[in-house]
């Protein structure tokens, strides 16, 4: 028996991968998600005999319909029950919205019949260009804590502009301030030094799913993609600026960070807040008690709508993609995206088409240079639909342009975590701020023109004449671009 095997050993083996597969197939299939994903996967599963299996246990698999965290712990308790109340606008205030936003209060109900996530009215945001200037009003915040601080990142490095993150909050954890903090376990890189510091100093932190564990590695593709700061519960962050020193431009002479974040103070504090209670109320598992001090009473009057976004696998509805694509539709005059990876669904690029030929100005910002060569073809694949749809595509030639923002008609804009690719859309946990104010959308839009003037515009003749071997290279990148 042993001799058989041993002489048999490959042919079992791959007997038994087809085997899987087939499983794995008829699970696909009766799945009935997009086509062209579910062929990218049957393809892998057929064509690479092992790979195959691995590619779809780590990416495969639904968290949308199998939910990865009940939030119903945390939007039960009774003080986050009275703060979402209070946010919900009498026929008053949605009837001058209603006039302000014409066919974009379609966003607003859109939000909150899928989440149940309101529009707030009394807000104060600054935009937040480039790293140096995000930090700089930061540290600033952050010095000035009282009685929390609460901070949630994809990417936290103890490199130079990290320790100086850690060594701020250990300072004010020390000072009594209560200091929690989770990080992406993928996506940081935290020494154990560092991580001594925290722990001596009384700053609560928490890994987002760690892979260091075997029940977890099946849930190594789903990671928490967002960059969320609360302090006190009056002041907040979000954007898509991480903490790492690639993100402030220290070393001179390497290429340049362009980022986009927001400050925020006011209403919309309170919803990010709810976010990141339900976040930590998953990776900690320490039953923290939600107290009125986490939502205290705004004292911002000046009117200004914002709407939080999250969508991620534990979400009944692609929130974020749904909000863009409604966006898109509604738009009359003009639609700029900025985002440093490209890799949409059919509704967002049919919408971006659509919009583009009926007249309206759509100019699409992606990096010339990218952190990822599968990513970038897989993006440039893209390119020569939307050029000949009319669709303007700039790329950003002044290093590697890595904001997240959208504008359309100087009366709505967003900023957040969230690319315009398939893991931003389903699988990574991600936030946006949806501001509706023209003052803000005037000054995103200023922004992404400056912009322009780092960037070349692409012909659709040039183009359509690349080499032949990027073309292959496209061709193969958008095979995997599902996946990505």
């Amino acid at each position: 028996m042993f001799d058989f095997l041993k002489a048999h050993i490959w042919s079992i083996l791959i007997g038994l991968n087809y085997l899987l597969a087939l499983i794995a197939i008829v699970v696909i299939l009766f799945k009935n998600i997009n086509p062209t994903k579910t062929l990218t996967y049957i393809l892998v599963l057929v064509m690479f005999p092992f790979l195959g299996l691995l590619v779809y246990y780590f990416f495969g698999q639904e968290y949308r319909k199998n939910k990865i965290f009940n939030r119903k712990s945390i939007l039960n308790k009774s003080v986050v029950k009275r703060v979402n109340h209070e946010f919900i606008l009498d026929k008053k205030d949605l009837k001058r919205l209603d006039d302000f936003l014409d066919d974009k209060i379609r966003l607003v109900r859109l939000l909150f019949n899928s989440e149940n996530a309101p529009v707030t009215k009394h807000n104060k945001v600054k935009i937040l260009l480039n790293g140096k200037e995000k930090f700089e009003y930061l540290f600033s915040d952050l010095k000035k804590a009282k009685h929390h601080i609460h901070l949630e990142y994809y990417i936290l490095k103890d490199d130079n502009i990290g320790s100086e993150l850690i060594d701020i909050i250990c300072d004010k954890a020390l000072s009594g301030v209560s200091v929690r903090l989770s990080f992406d376990d993928v996506g940081s890189e935290i020494s154990s030094k560092s991580k001594r510091k925290l722990k001596d100093s009384g700053v609560e932190f928490h890994p987002f799913m760690p892979v260091l564990f075997p029940g977890f590695t099946g849930k190594m593709n789903y990671r928490n993609h967002r960059k969320i700061v609360v302090i006190d519960g009056e002041v907040g962050y979000v954007g898509g600026i991480n903490v790492s020193d690639n993100y402030v431009n220290y070393k001179n002479g390497e290429s340049f960070w362009r980022d986009t974040h927001m400050r925020i103070e006011g209403e919309a504090v309170k919803q990010l807040q709810l976010h990141f209670l339900m976040t930590w109320d998953f990776v900690s598992s320490s039953n923290l008690k939600i107290t009125q001090s986490f939502f205290p009473e705004t004292q911002v009057k000046q009117e200004l709508a914002v709407q939080i976004a999250a969508s991620g696998p534990d979400t009944d509805w692609a929130n974020i993609m749904e909000a863009i694509f409604v966006a898109i539709n509604t738009a009359d005059d003009y639609v700029y995206i900025t985002t440093p990876y490209f890799i949409p669904n059919d509704q967002i690029i049919t919408a971006l088409q659509v919009a583009a030929k009926s007249g309206v100005d759509v100019r699409l910002l992606i990096p010339k240079a990218s952190d990822s060569w599968t990513a970038k073809y897989a993006t440039n694949s893209y390119i020569e639909k939307l050029l000949e749809a009319q669709v303007k595509v700039y790329r950003y030639t002044n290093g590697f342009i890595h904001a997240k923002t959208i504008v359309v008609d100087d009366i709505f804009c967003t900023v957040g975590t969230a690319n315009l690719d398939y893991r931003s859309f389903n699988i990574n946990f991600e936030i946006n701020a949806l501001v509706y104010n023209s003052k803000t959308s005037l000054e995103l839009k200023s922004q992404f023109l400056n912009d322009l003037k780092d960037s070349e515009e692409l012909n659709l003749t040039d183009w359509q004449n690349r080499p032949s071997v990027n073309k292959i290279k496209e061709a193969y990148s958008r095979l995997w671009s599902p996946l990505l």
